[in-house]
């Protein structure tokens, strides 16, 4: 890619320096426990915009209760978003991922449907997908119900959420494994689309900031059960063999960003299969860069962005 990355934004710099002075070590580098604790500690800040209504519920899923915390913004019928939060299939919870769920529902004017999948290594492949299929068939069912408008419906999801987002779109497609369900969008937010460590991006910034290739090895060695799981197209959407009929799609991706190639790959790859996409990449950040909004102000015009985009598909 050319010109995939600018001089890393100093106001992210900044971030990166004080989590650096906190002393909080690589997510390889703990065990799942404490790697749990401190993401929630780290991003479990609290705060963001003001909703019309929060609601925390849990519906069935196939491995057993799956939490779901609903944010509905003071509009009238709402899009429904079923979200996805990141965390390498690892760590994350619903509190981790309020701010940005509160942001884009503000900003969307969407209800958004925040899904506290199981976990790997406990739930491994294919146990998160299943919960966010089934999250997915339950907000096509129930949505109404929460004020929000089933019949315009997306899923979303950052890193590892963003695979679980396209990985759903995939099964829910016409005539896909699973079954259809119609789809407005799916916005796939810095997304994890292949098991491959061979990219430019990855040997630009292996080393990070905020993720590194050695997390990103330690999150694919939780989340698949053996090495056959990481060829399989829902797992690596990338090597799906025919991507066609799938929703139209929003990719973001940031220049020093690990992801950053096969985000763009992913989004190159749906244009070629004629699939509706928007690619939209921001040079001089970094990784999760949507849970930033607060400190940095091209994170902040990058959500304003995504949420244009999100009200020009969902209508």
């Amino acid at each position: 890619m050319a010109d995939a990355s600018d001089e890393l934004d100093p106001q992210l710099a900044a971030v990166v320096e004080e989590i650096q002075a906190a002393g909080v070590p690589p997510w390889h580098a703990m065990a799942v426990e404490s790697a749990r604790r401190v993401e929630d500690e780290v991003f479990s800040a609290g705060g963001g915009p003001e909703m019309r209504s929060v609601r925390d519920l849990k519906i069935d899923g196939p491995g057993g209760p799956i939490p779901i915390r609903a944010y509905r913004p003071d509009v009238e019928n709402p899009p429904t978003v079923v979200f996805y939060h990141g965390g390498g299939w690892t760590l994350g919870t619903l509190d981790s991922a309020d701010d940005i769920c509160r942001e884009i529902a503000a900003r969307s004017g969407s209800l958004v449907c925040s899904v506290d999948y199981h976990l790997a290594p406990e739930h491994p492949f294919p146990a998160p997908l299943d919960d966010a299929h089934a999250a997915l068939e339950w907000a096509a069912e129930y949505a109404d119900s929460l004020g929000g408008d089933p019949d315009r419906l997306a899923v979303a999801g950052t890193s590892a959420g963003g695979n679980l987002a396209a990985a759903t779109a995939l099964r829910v497609r016409p005539d896909g494994p699973d079954g259809t369900i119609p789809l407005a969008g799916q916005f796939l937010l810095y997304p994890i689309t292949d098991r491959a460590f061979d990219t430019d991006s990855y040997r630009e910034h292996g080393d990070g900031p905020l993720l590194t290739e050695a997390d990103m090895r330690w999150f694919w060695n939780q989340y698949l059960r053996s090495p056959v799981d990481a060829a399989n197209p829902f797992t690596a959407v990338l090597r799906a063999p025919d991507c066609s009929g799938v929703a139209p799609a929003t990719v973001l991706t940031g220049g020093h960003d690990v992801l950053r190639d096969e985000g763009a790959a992913y989004a190159e790859r749906l244009e070629a299969d004629g699939v509706p996409v928007h690619h939209a990449h921001y040079p001089s950040l970094a990784h999760g860069f949507l849970s930033l909004t607060d400190a940095v102000e091209a994170a902040d015009a990058a959500m304003d962005d995504l949420a244009e985009r999100m009200r020009a598909a969902l209508g």
